[in-house]
């Protein structure tokens, strides 16, 4: 079997460009020990899709996602177009999935809507509704339309990890091991590690993973001090940092079945 592997472009990896790209190469190296025949691009270079059995791909651009909407791959075109906030947070209402509300005592979140974060000021905290709309202004001067506004919710700031179909499912605590991408993770202070059913998040976060379009996914969620929850955000392909190599046997599972 011939598989291609395509990395991420770097815009779409803040802060993470070598993680991102260790997943892939872990995943690849699993498969070559199983006997596949593994090929390894990046989406910033032209690239040909045909020929072969699989493929899996982080890839994000317009012109990836175009290439690859016809051809079977792991995550789909269409699940990751899926991913973008606007698109998410209509997916999530449909299903239920538990999520911030739009009103609140504590701030607010201001996040880009048409797209993945490609730097940190894609994604804002405001303390106040006149600093939101401040924001949401700069947003327009930059040429940004498409947004999503949710309340701050106080309590635990958790990150999780999935495989969909595998059973695969990790979760932690950033600030356990000071591990952050934009330091925003700092705004809801050192984890108190409230209880709540793991099992049920996983639930939520596996029935958005397959309504969305994706096998391979993360997220952000809130565990508030009762150990009820509210998931903050959902992507495609995380980097599985904090647990690379189980994750990267899961994601290779995935071809055996």
């Amino acid at each position: 079997m011939k598989i291609l592997l395509v990395q991420r472009a770097e815009v779409f990896s803040p802060n993470s460009v070598e993680k991102d790209k260790a997943i892939l190469e872990a995943v690849g190296a699993k498969l070559c020990a199983a006997g596949y025949e593994v090929e390894m691009v990046s989406e910033e270079q032209p690239f040909n899709a045909v020929g072969y059995d699989r493929i899996f791909s982080m890839g994000r651009l317009p012109e990836t996602l175009d290439k690859l909407r016809d051809v079977p791959t792991i995550n789909t075109s269409a699940g990751i177009a899926n991913c973008a906030r606007c698109r998410l947070e209509t997916v999530m209402q449909q299903i239920g999935t538990p999520m911030p509300p739009s009103e609140g005592a504590h701030g607010y979140w201001l996040k880009r809507g048409d797209a993945a974060a490609q730097d940190k000021s894609d994604v804002q905290f405001a303390a106040t509704p006149a600093e939101l709309n401040e924001k949401i202004e700069a947003f327009k001067q930059r040429g940004i339309t498409a947004y999503t506004v949710s309340a701050h919710v106080p309590g635990d700031l958790v990150k999780f990890y999935g495989v969909a179909g595998t059973g695969f499912f990790r979760y932690y605590y950033p600030t356990d091991d000071g591990d952050t991408k934009f330091n925003d993770e700092l705004r809801n202070g050192t984890a108190r590690h409230y209880p709540f059913v793991v099992e049920a998040l996983q639930s939520d976060a596996e029935k958005l993973a397959q309504t969305v379009g994706v096998y391979v996914y993360g997220g952000d969620c809130i565990i508030r001090e009762d150990g009820s929850y509210c998931v903050i955000d959902f992507n495609d392909w995380p980097s599985f940092s904090r647990c690379r190599d189980e994750a990267a046997r899961a994601i290779a599972s995935l071809i055996e079945n």
